[in-house]
């Protein structure tokens, strides 16, 4: 008889974000096959959308990385796993990782963690930092591109275990009944049926290439190229007000309030992905996996993405997507105007061709039945 699996989760806070979202879904799985599943994190938003009767949820400051707190948070997780139980730990963020590791090698339980990003490592300190990510008995990469990074950049010798991060193919389907028609949510942005809408979502950080994108607007209508072409950036700035202001005032000073808007939240993605006709992932440093570019073709919808990080292994250029080369306003430029010109009927197959790619590689139920497998083989 096999022995029951009995998972802990910590990451810092399930707000929006891949990371969160895979350990959300992991969550959900491991309580659906009856097995005991535990989060614990400092708090989230996601959490709302949590199962509490089957995920049973910890609120520490588990975010923090004071080192006091990151001492004292042994402890914590230590009664954790002594209560619960706990036989798995499987941890997604540095600042934990410290305090799980420890907790770990007292009580020897298996430690997995999933290596989510490139982190900053500039100097021997925050790459032994860093290295705590690969201190566990199973190390994850969520795409190719992470693999690669671990490997080359930790001179890493041991199995890293890839696993594609995966998304809900239900939620995201233009067949999804929940999913608004495309004329309703263009008039709750105040756009035409007969624009052509870019969208461009994530969290408002610099590196997500907002300002990038907001340059390439420009120098697109000092050319005279806009004509029918919206732009539609949606996303929260997680405190990063000024950030967001600095957008606004560059939008206002260069006449681009009709060109393109700026909306903090929208209710529905997969409506806001069946609204426009080109989502666009404009970030100028690597994308780990980039949900975004997934999701899009998960949605048929045209995806035009950086030539940089996972992009490059999601989308098959010119195929289920396009790509531009980073960082690059004039390459944007020009993708956009000639996707713009396209064939409806051509980026309507191309669209297709995507949703199949994504159901092929990208599911959550492919990634949760793979991590649920490492579990296994750990217990």
């Amino acid at each position: 008889m096999d022995k029951k699996i009995r998972l802990l989760q910590v990451i810092p806070r399930l707000d929006v974000g891949g990371a969160e979202t895979g350990c959300k879904d992991i969550a959900k799985f491991v309580a659906n096959q009856s097995y005991f599943s535990g989060i614990l994190c400092s708090g989230g938003e996601q959490i709302k959308k949590i199962d509490q009767s089957k995920v049973k949820i910890f609120r520490f400051p588990v975010q923090s990385k004071n080192l006091f707190i990151i001492f004292f948070n042994i402890f914590i997780i230590l009664f954790i796993i002594l209560f619960y139980k706990i036989n798995i730990i499987h941890v997604r963020s540095r600042a934990p990782a410290w305090s799980c590791y420890f907790a770990s090698k007292i009580l020897r339980i298996s430690l997995v963690s999933t290596f989510h990003g490139t982190y900053n490592f500039s100097n021997s300190l925050k790459k032994f930092y860093n290295s705590v990510m690969l201190r566990g008995d199973v190390v994850i990469a969520g795409s190719k591109f992470i693999f690669d990074h671990i490997k080359i950049n930790y001179n890493y010798k041991k199995t890293i275990s890839f696993i594609p991060r995966g998304i809900d193919t239900n939620f995201f389907s233009p067949k999804n009944p929940k999913v608004e028609q495309s004329n309703i949510v263009r008039s709750r942005w105040d756009v035409l049926n007969s624009d052509f809408i870019i969208l461009l979502p994530g969290r408002l950080t610099f590196w997500k290439g907002q300002f990038f994108f907001l340059n390439t607007l420009l120098f697109l209508k000092q050319e005279k190229l806009l004509n029918n072409i919206k732009a539609i950036i949606i996303g929260d700035d997680q405190g990063r007000t000024e950030y967001k202001e600095y957008l606004l005032n560059f939008i206002r000073h260069h006449q681009l309030d009709n060109d393109v808007k700026i909306i903090s939240h929208e209710v529905s993605m997969p409506s806001a992905y069946n609204a426009c006709d080109l989502v666009l992932s404009a970030s100028i440093e690597p994308e780990a996996f980039g949900r975004v570019a997934v999701e899009a073709q998960a949605m048929e919808k045209p995806i035009l993405a950086s030539n940089i990080g996972g992009s490059n292994e999601t989308i098959i250029d010119g195929q289920t997507g396009f790509l531009f080369k980073s960082d690059d306003e004039k390459d944007l430029a020009k993708m956009i105007i000639e996707i713009s010109k396209k064939d409806k009927n051509f980026l309507k197959k191309l669209g297709e061709k995507g949703r199949v790619n994504v159901i092929n590689n990208y599911t959550v139920e492919q990634m949760c039945s793979k991590t649920l497998e490492i579990y296994k083989s750990l217990v």
